[in-house]
């Protein structure tokens, strides 16, 4: 499952962009509603901080 690294979070939005189930909101950093998150690992992908790694 995805988790946010805080200190690389810049809340850009890029993550809850490409969610394919709204998993993601933006608040100060990302936060991902893990019960909605299906792994599917755009959010991954597409960070461009690096700030979501795959656990």
């Amino acid at each position: 499952m995805p988790k946010v690294i805080a200190d690389k979070c810049t809340a850009c939005g890029a993550c809850a962009d490409v969610c394919p189930q709204d998993a993601i909101t933006i608040d100060e950093i990302a936060v991902i509603d893990l019960d909605a998150c299906v792994d599917c690992g755009a959010c991954v992908d597409e960070c461009p901080n690096d700030a979501i790694v795959d656990e």
